[in-house]
């Protein structure tokens, strides 16, 4: 990996100390019409955007998670703070998790701290999270430093530096992609532990088996009446 690469890539695992999250004192405290919500979130997740033409969040997005489920509808077409935490969690989500998976995470936290009076309500749930977040990102920047380090130092046999250092950036992308997939596994499992029923290997529910004792003993019966 050529070095105006590895200054490059050194830059974009710097920028992740600046990427700009919505703060939970952020959240207005009054509710909003849906194209205020669409310019909230568009303008706090803006740094976020791949292209600057990107759309973060339509109306069409906001009803078809309602229409999902994901999302509880508005009240008089107007959507509160705790319509807003969800959307930004689903916000995150829908890049890693299907539909289904985040509907299947959302029922309890709708049925239990959407109320007026919930245990814990969504802004302390939010609030939680995001501390743990920000806590996470400088073990993040270290595993993403490592991981490009050790891409450096592949294909070391190989003499071409233009075909090496197509390699080592391969490596490192391919090394990140592993690291998404093998976390999307262990989130689906957990998932589908949330809300299947237990299964044997073959995929059907245990039944209890019958007792061949008991099945022999009234076939001998059976023979004696003849």
């Amino acid at each position: 990996m050529e070095n105006n690469k590895e200054k490059y890539i050194k830059g974009l695992i710097d920028e992740l100390k600046n990427i700009k999250y919505i703060m939970p004192q952020d959240i207005p405290n009054i509710d909003l019409y849906m194209d205020q919500v669409t310019t909230f979130m568009d303008e706090k997740l803006k740094s976020s955007k791949r292209y600057s033409e990107d759309k973060l969040l339509t109306k069409t997005m906001i009803n078809n998670y309602t229409k999902n489920e994901l999302l509880p509808p508005p009240n008089k077409k107007k959507y509160s703070k705790e319509h807003l935490f969800l959307l930004i969690f689903i916000y995150y989500f829908k890049t890693i998790l299907s539909i289904n998976d985040i509907k299947a995470l959302f029922e309890p936290l709708v049925e239990k701290y959407f109320d007026d009076n919930p245990v814990v309500n969504l802004e302390e749930i939010y609030t939680e999270i995001f501390v743990l977040e920000q806590e996470q990102v400088d073990s993040l920047t270290k595993d993403l430093i490592r991981k490009m380090l050790k891409a450096k130092e592949s294909f070391s046999t190989v003499e071409n530096e233009e075909d090496k250092d197509f390699l080592s950036m391969f490596s490192f992308i391919c090394m990140l992609s592993f690291d998404i997939y093998m976390k999307k596994q262990i989130l689906e499992k957990m998932i589908d532990n949330l809300i299947k029923p237990e299964k044997n290997d073959t995929g059907k529910k245990d039944t209890p088996k019958k007792d061949a004792s008991k099945k022999d003993t009234s076939k001998k019966e059976n023979e004696t009446k003849k």
